[in-house]
């Protein structure tokens, strides 16, 4: 195609130059006739001899002068002639003294004229101009020739220079076409036009048709292309397409992952509390297609999957518990001791009822208050004792129950993976509404002994269970002129977290703890970092009393207000 549209543009450029060439060769020839004639009408001895001289002659001075002045020039004929239209000279010496071939009438007449004509001389190209004497009166005129054959070789002279720059044009044209040619197959990798408008359609419909979002950023890092999915994980807008990735979605991991700060297979990050998996892969022109999917539902489905283990490992406990409380109760009826038995047996009911009654009683959220009894069940087979504080007091008017679940769900993990093993097991909770948002008071923190400085005490211990730290009647619900804000605080009696970590612990992917088979860790905090923020709270890591770690995470507006 580029061959066959430089061949005919330079045959079409030829064409048109050669068109009026001809004609401009023979203005020039007109014009230089009429020059010669013009310079020859100004010599005054012709008007002399034109005037004086009894005839023309052929060793006449007018046959002289004229044949000099056509030899000088190179012109094919300069004849002089009178008012009568008789030549006074010629290149033809026996023509002088006859009447000239062509109509010398306008020449006479005090015109100059320019024109091709035939004469006797043949076709040649002419300028005919007045002969005046010194009065200004026109006593004959000035006919100068220029044969047509010279023009018409001129013409054919500039036809091959003009084909030969016309050939090294097309030569150039056909270079230049191949070169792109070339170079255009290599970058759409020698595919047809229409393969690219159908791969280009492909690409559009599994673009916006698959289940993963697709990045595609640019040397420079700006977006290239988004498909819907990205849009939707990463909240993007189609607007945002030319702007660097790093600036729309701001400073953390999920845009180090994205821009190639983090490297890795299948690395973490968190985005508006989704946990994604994504991958970078570089292209050829220096930018690079990231793609991620929400591992969110797995990340849940994976958490429910520990506790379902860690509930399976509780009741299996329990079991071997309950074998051996049933002998001993028949060992006890065997011996006939049966007021001891009834009174081993109300205690090791009691112990179970209370525990669920204890966190009834302070949370009134049903999803909490039974997250909270099956984390003290988990709490009391790892042989760690999980408490509330006297000031714990949480009203059912939450928000959105099922993300403070998910906050304090990994809290207490974390608490009791760190706690279990140490001297004294401990887990302290503490939840309430605060207006002040203060999280820097010391209510219900534990004592250098690890018991808390209220009335509760931590039971099961010698049965295996854990209670809520209870007084002799219910904990006074706590006043304030805000009471929509939720404080959350948790506490492990475990080797805490040294300062130069207690950043580090927030970041995605960062753990101590080896994963397990069907998920990774280190996003546990990380999610609760990012809930916390989307509700505009905060979360803080700071040394407990007793040695260990205490997370503080402050909630606003998560409670309805009250009525």
């Amino acid at each position: 195609m580029q061959l066959a549209i430089a061949t005919g543009v330079t045959a079409l450029v030829t064409a048109l130059f050669l068109a009026p060439l001809s004609d401009e060769l023979d203005d020039r020839a007109m014009d230089r006739a009429l020059a010669i004639a013009q310079t020859t009408a100004t010599r005054p001895e012709f008007a002399r001899h034109l005037g004086t001289d009894s005839g023309p002659s052929v060793h006449g001075p007018v046959q002289r002068q004229a044949e000099r002045i056509r030899k000088a020039t190179g012109a094919g004929y300069v004849v002089v002639l009178d008012t009568r239209g008789i030549r006074w000279s010629h290149p033809e010496p026996r023509r002088i003294g006859r009447h000239v071939s062509t109509d010398p009438s306008a020449a006479l007449a005090g015109h100059e004229v320019r024109h091709i004509d035939e004469g006797t001389l043949g076709r040649s190209a002419r300028g005919k101009v007045p002969l005046r004497d010194e009065h200004g009166q026109v006593i004959g005129a000035v006919s100068v020739g220029i044969a047509y054959g010279g023009v018409r070789d001129r013409f054919l002279g500039a036809v091959p220079e003009l084909l030969a720059y016309a050939g090294g044009a097309l030569a150039v044209g056909v270079l230049a076409s191949v070169l792109v040619s070339r170079r255009l197959q290599r970058q759409t990798h020698d595919l047809a036009f229409s393969d690219i408008s159908s791969l280009l359609d492909e690409r559009e419909a599994m673009l916006h048709g698959i289940r993963e979002g697709v990045v595609a950023l640019d040397a420079d890092g700006r977006i290239r292309l988004v498909n819907d999915e990205a849009q939707r994980l990463l909240e993007l807008r189609p607007e945002d397409t030319g702007r660097p990735l790093a600036q729309v979605l701001g400073p953390g991991r999920t845009a180090d992952v994205l821009c190639g700060g983090v490297t890795g297979a299948d690395l973490l990050a968190v985005s508006g509390g989704r946990v994604l998996v994504a991958n970078r892969m570089p292209t050829a022109d220096g930018g690079a297609v990231a793609t991620f999917r929400d591992r969110t539902e797995l990340e849940l489905l994976g958490r429910e999957l520990d506790g379902s283990r860690g509930l399976i490992d509780a009741l299996r406990a329990q079991d071997h518990e309950h074998a051996n409380r049933m002998h001993l109760l028949l060992g006890l009826l065997q011996l006939g001791q049966y007021e001891e038995a009834a009174a081993y047996l109300s205690q090791a009911v009691g112990v179970h009822r209370a525990t669920s009654e204890q966190i009834a009683e302070r949370v009134d959220d049903p999803l909490l208050a039974a997250l909270l009894v099956g984390k003290a069940t988990v709490a009391a087979e790892r042989g760690v004792a999980l408490r509330l504080t006297p000031d714990t007091r949480l009203p059912d008017r939450l928000v959105d129950p099922r993300e403070l679940a998910t906050v304090l769900g990994n809290l207490v993990d974390n608490a009791l993976d760190a706690a279990a093993g140490s001297a004294d097991a401990t887990v302290e909770i503490e939840l309430h509404t605060d207006g002040d948002a203060d999280t820097g008071g010391d209510a219900g923190s534990p004592d250098e002994n690890g018991t808390a400085s209220g009335d509760g005490t931590a039971a099961g211990s010698g049965t295996g269970q854990a209670t809520g730290a209870a007084g002799p009647g219910p904990a006074p619900e706590a006043c304030s002129a805000d009471d929509t804000v939720v404080v959350l605080r948790v506490t492990d009696s475990g080797p805490g977290i040294p300062g130069d970590q207690r950043e580090l612990v927030f970041a995605e992917g960062w753990s101590t703890k080896d994963p397990p088979a069907h998920r990774q860790r280190g996003l546990g905090l990380a999610l609760v970092r990012r809930l916390a923020e989307r509700h505009g709270g905060s979360v803080r890591v700071g040394e407990a009393a007793c040695g260990g770690a205490e997370f503080t995470v402050v909630l606003p507006q998560a409670l309805h207000p009250a009525g």
